[in-house]
């Protein structure tokens, strides 16, 4: 499990652009094969990936985590970004087609990915947060996915936020789980931006065209600097970190955050006027 240090706005004022990308970036996901994980020191995130193609893949613990297995003292949400397969939690299989949702509780012994077919395999991201308490395992579908849409062609940031592992959504202790996506002719999220000192939060860019990228902005508010990002790569979002992008064409992006509350609004905006 590969480790990522926790680092301050300080420090990340010093760094060099290849510094950046080794300490926020994440770009080793989704793997054909294979089940990839990170370890942020920052809330003690856990983010993963599984791409199970002919055989299943079994979700481990490691020596990091000091568990007897995975979930001993985690909760997991999972979104399927690929094609269609299953997760089987504790001898319970749960069928997640392309957009569906799964959060999997604290006490989850086994937890095995497979692909329905091996030529479309599903496509699972994970990302995990320690938990204090017990809450169901729960399968969120698509279409139960709370949506919310937001911004104006105008501002080129016209965009619909679906909402799955949430306060109203599937319970859980920390996690905070969505996707957003924008609507063609629309490049900018989370502009004006803003901080949440509470929690850390990680985007996951996906369905971004070949030929286009996304420029991600971080940093604290006053010292911003960028990160450019490709399809199925992730940004470490840190509490005092901006975190907003602009992209060559429309995508769409995983957030995930986890920390002191659940609350999706809890924010601090930041004017534009007041960002360097």
């Amino acid at each position: 499990m590969d480790v990522r240090p926790a680092v301050s706005n300080i420090e990340s004022q010093r760094m060099t652009t290849d510094e950046l990308r080794r300490t926020f970036l994440v770009d080793s996901l989704f793997q054909d094969g294979s089940l990839q994980s990170l370890y942020w020191e920052t809330d003690r995130a856990v983010i993963g990936s599984s791409v199970p193609l002919r055989q299943p893949l079994l979700l481990e613990t490691a020596p990091e985590l000091a568990s007897e297995f995975f979930c001993e003292r985690r909760e997991l949400g999972i979104l399927n970004l690929g094609g269609t397969g299953s997760v089987e939690v504790d001898g319970t299989a749960f069928c997640l087609a392309r957009l569906d949702a799964l959060y999997v509780g604290r006490g989850s012994r086994k937890v095995v990915f497979a692909s329905e077919r091996a030529d479309a395999p599903a496509r699972f991201y994970l990302v995990s947060y320690p938990a204090h308490a017990d809450f169901p395992t729960k399968l969120i579908p698509y279409a139960d996915a709370r949506t919310v849409h937001l911004g104006t062609p105008q501002d080129a940031n016209e965009r619909t936020i679906f909402q799955y592992i949430h306060e109203e959504g599937a319970q859980s202790c920390q996690l905070v789980m969505g996707f957003t996506r924008l609507e063609t002719g629309s490049v900018w999220n989370t502009m004006p931006p803003h901080t949440h000192l509470r929690r850390s939060e990680v985007y996951l860019y996906f369905d971004v065209p070949d030929e286009a990228a996304v420029f991600h902005f971080m940093g604290s508010p006053q010292e911003t600097r960028h990160l450019l990002l490709h399809p199925w790569q992730a940004v470490l979002s840190p509490a005092w970190s901006i975190h907003s992008g602009c992209g060559t064409q429309a995508y769409s992006f995983v957030w995930a955050m986890g920390g002191e509350n659940q609350r999706f609004t809890d924010m601090d905006g930041i004017a534009v006027r007041e960002l360097r």
